[in-house]
């Protein structure tokens, strides 16, 4: 039996990462699963059938933080691909980055975090987030102050 229920997968699975801003704050979660329990990292989590990206990215921030969030800005596609030692697809996804701004709602660490909080961007180094996360973190601080994404905010889209 895999010692994680998405090991050697038939398909990739999908998922998503929100980089959630509150000012100057960024909302980081603490893993309460494998893979790489106890690492810090954005909310986030797999996408369910009949739910479209979108609702995926609201549903895991609202379920992993128990905020609500609002002005979601699409960042990034990455693919992670992860191989075993014979070189077989151990793990297959596909991350669909958002950015966001924090709506409302108290940070409460729920569904599969361990802990979650509001984190300036200068104390990211404090939390040895993976290369790739704050690669991520710095494209979703530089989307958020675009022109596109003020034009967003001021129309008020709120999902």
């Amino acid at each position: 039996m895999n010692e994680h229920a998405r090991a050697y997968p038939g398909r990739p699975f999908v998922g998503v990462g929100v980089v959630v801003f509150r000012q100057s704050d960024v909302l980081l979660t603490k893993r309460g699963k494998q893979p790489r329990l106890n690492s810090w990292s954005i909310p986030g989590g797999a996408q369910e059938i009949g739910e479209t990206i979108e609702e995926a990215a609201c549903r895991e921030v609202l379920e992993e933080t128990n905020v609500r969030i609002k002005n979601l800005g699409l960042i990034d596609v990455i693919n992670s691909i992860n191989h075993d030692d014979n070189n077989r697809v151990k793990f297959h996804y596909t991350l669909v980055d958002f950015v966001a701004n924090w709506k409302s709602g108290e940070i409460v660490a729920g569904d599969d975090a361990a802990d979650a909080r509001w984190v300036s961007l200068s104390e990211l180094a404090d939390y040895k987030l993976r290369p790739l996360t704050l690669n991520v973190i710095r494209s979703a601080n530089k989307f958020r102050k675009s022109s596109s994404f003020e034009l967003r905010e001021r129309s008020n889209t709120i999902l």
